[in-house]
């Protein structure tokens, strides 16, 4: 039955097939209108046969969902988390706590300025952390 183009498709076979028509637009192989063209034909599609031209001239013709994999394209996974622990977002998660602590205690409204201050010693400038960013996704891929 599964092998049926007339039968009826629902929307988690037009997900699959948009999904699977974005992963052919990322590689590049779609332009903007085809890829508009496309995703409109498979919005409205009531049957599997109509999935099937939008599909053709493309690697990995679609399939329907439990016959074969739907693609050919590789899916990309993305890179492993390791765990390390953050001590700069723990420690910077209590110095508002701590500055409303001192500033009833000692009554005086300097202490907020360590919020900012603390941030900047924790976290460094917005640079730096686009550049660690990048070394660690750089590592993650090699």
């Amino acid at each position: 039955m599964a092998d049926v183009p007339d039968i009826r498709i629902g929307t988690t076979e037009r997900e699959q097939a948009l999904s699977l028509l974005s992963e052919h637009f990322a590689a590049g192989r779609l332009t903007v209108s085809e890829f508009d063209e496309r995703s409109g034909i498979v919005t409205a599609a009531t049957t599997r046969s109509e999935l099937v031209p939008v599909f053709a001239d493309l690697p990995g013709n679609y399939q329907a969902p439990g016959t074969a994999p739907m693609s050919t394209v590789p899916a990309t996974s993305p890179p492993a988390r390791e765990f390390s622990p953050d001590w700069s977002g723990r420690i910077m998660a209590v110095i508002p706590i701590l500055a409303v602590i001192l500033f009833f205690v000692t009554g005086t409204w300097l202490w907020f300025l360590a919020i900012p201050l603390a941030g900047a010693l924790l976290f460094g400038t917005d640079r730096e952390r686009k550049k660690n960013r990048r070394r660690s996704r750089d590592d993650g891929n090699t």
